[in-house]
């Protein structure tokens, strides 16, 4: 091998905290060799993402770095901000985790790809206009020149990640930093941008340097990889051989933490707990002075379910077929057409204050644990909420007792209740989420991709602790999900959404290992072999 194009030695990142100095990066060394791709993985936590953020001088303003980082025999470590901009963006870019915060919502597509021509090459942003459409169809954004005057939120999730990974190519860097660019993306979506990614690399001698958490990935993309804990590295290599004859335990812990196991079994003599029929939400589409209804966006379009007692039915689709709206639809938590029968009751024409006493219920957990709990609050207090509401007769003892039993139950320490959510990790965080939404003791639980922000050994614990929680209480869930192996885990029924219908159903067991439909084996396929089945185009 010769020079490596970039080359990280005893790599320290400190931060200076209210409570004192944390170390976050301890003596990190590793290099990429031109052409090569090494992957760094690890937990939340583990100082991977702060190890790349100190080699592009991205660190926060609490923070610094010691050791050394040089690219092309050149120091990086303790350049000046106006230094590091002649090789950030121009030799070394970065992807980063989520695009709709990385990207300025009040810039066009064509301004925020434009921006790295001009500010490297000099030339304007007409002039850049060509390089910006090559660009486009190079990640395969469809119909790139109606994109150009487009905005952040009118694009899909992809398109947004696309677009991050256009910017980042824009001068034909040598090295590309990507940090968990797929976590959030649909399987087929996840699939084509690591295709594309690869394709990039075989063609150009792009290196790159990628961050993530996802196993799978890693053996997919990487020829080498590192694997990061408590800021060091505690093991390295080429990845056959890491992930066939891992050296450390804490890799094998890694390995073998995807969720497994199955759902509780299915009881066909099980009471229905709730039930739709050819349910269906519309939302106008409206244009003209008079902003007159033109058409529909078809969100929800006729679908027909069952939920018994003790089942969990899982929802899985792209982003966009309309599982989250079927969700919300069932609670009632939006507007739809179409009976919805909860506990014998048709409820799709009570109002909300009708709603007010079936809330405690029907319960809900979000997908993003930090966003859906107020910072404001305790932990007791945010658990304690719903009991406030359902249960006006309790003492303030008696809801600190349930709020106590409810933390034991998702396996929290009660004598944390009184600390605020940015004190607890993701894991924890959804923990408590769930706590939240067990406390009143509900029926029905929608779980909304309550997973897919979280670490794979995070994940299998939260999956456990669903299963173990549904089997003592013969909960009934819906559980909506991009992440097929966490749905084969959990649901014992799937339903496959595209476009706001139902292309096809059945038991897990003959979803996962016999799907009819292609579009279902493209899914199958994606999240199963890392590829994208041909017939996907379809």
């Amino acid at each position: 091998m010769g020079e490596p194009i970039l080359d990280v030695k005893d790599l320290d990142v400190r931060f200076r905290t209210p409570d004192g100095e944390v170390h976050a990066v301890k003596g990190v060394s590793f290099h990429v060799e031109p052409g090569e791709t090494l992957a760094i993985v690890g937990e939340s936590g583990s100082g991977k993402s702060q190890a790349t953020l100190a080699i592009m001088g991205l660190l926060a303003s609490n923070g610094w770095a010691t050791g050394s980082a040089t690219y092309q025999g050149r120091e990086l470590v303790g350049l000046t901000q106006r230094q590091l901009n002649s090789v950030r963006g121009r030799h070394i870019s970065m992807i980063f985790q989520e695009p709709m915060t990385s990207l300025d919502p009040l810039y066009t597509i064509e301004k925020q790809i434009a921006e790295p021509l001009m500010r490297h090459r000099g030339v304007s942003r007409r002039a850049a206009r060509p390089r910006v459409l090559e660009l486009l169809k190079l990640v395969q954004i469809p119909e790139p020149e109606r994109r150009l005057k487009a905005f952040p939120h009118e694009l899909s999730g992809g398109q947004r990640q696309r677009v991050m990974i256009a910017m980042a190519l824009a001068n034909e860097p040598d090295i590309l930093i990507a940090d968990e660019p797929t976590t959030a993306l649909d399987v087929t979506v996840q699939a084509q941008i690591l295709e594309l990614l690869d394709e990039l690399k075989r063609e150009n001698g792009l290196s790159m340097l990628f961050i993530t958490h996802d196993l799978g990935i890693v053996r997919r993309i990487a020829d080498e990889v590192a694997v990061m804990k408590d800021g060091r590295i505690v093991e390295a290599g080429e990845t056959a051989r890491v992930f066939d004859a891992p050296a450390h335990d804490y890799t094998r812990h890694l390995l073998a933490a995807e969720p497994k196991g199955t759902p509780p079994a299915r009881r066909e003599d099980a009471p229905v707990l709730l039930s739709a029929d050819d349910l269906k939400v519309w939302f106008p589409i409206r244009a003209g002075v008079f902003r007159r209804t033109v058409g529909h966006v078809k969100a929800v379009d006729g679908i027909t379910v069952r939920l018994r007692q003790g089942q969990t039915l899982g929802v899985v689709g792209e982003s966009g077929s309309g599982k989250t709206t079927l969700g919300l639809a069932l609670l009632r938590l939006i507007e739809s057409d179409g009976p919805i029968v909860f506990l014998g009751k048709d409820i799709a024409g009570h109002s909300q204050a009708d709603m007010r006493p079936l809330r405690e219920d029907l319960q809900i957990v979000f997908q993003d644990p930090f966003g859906s709990l107020s910072p404001r609050m305790s932990i007791a207090e945010i658990i304690a909420e719903g009991l406030k509401i359902h249960r006006p007769g309790w003492s303030a003892e008696e809801r600190d007792a349930r709020v106590v039993t409810a933390l034991e139950e998702v396996g929290l320490d009660p004598e944390a209740r009184h600390r605020y959510p940015h004190e607890f990790s993701g894991g924890q965080r959804q923990r408590i989420s769930i706590a939240r939404a067990m406390v009143l003791n509900p029926r029905f639980v929608m779980l909304d991709e309550p997973t897919s922000a979280l670490d794979m050994s995070v994940q299998a614990q939260v999956v456990d602790l669903l299963r173990e929680t549904q089997a003592r209480r013969d909960l009934a869930f819906l559980f909506i999900s991009h992440d097929l192996k966490v749905v084969r885990a959990l649901a014992n029924d799937v339903i496959v959404m595209r476009a706001g219908k139902v292309i096809e159903e059945g038991p897990a067991e003959t979803i996962f290992d016999n799907a009819s439909d292609p579009y279902t084996r493209a899914l199958m396929a994606a999240a199963f072999e890392n590829k994208v089945a041909g017939e996907a185009a379809g």
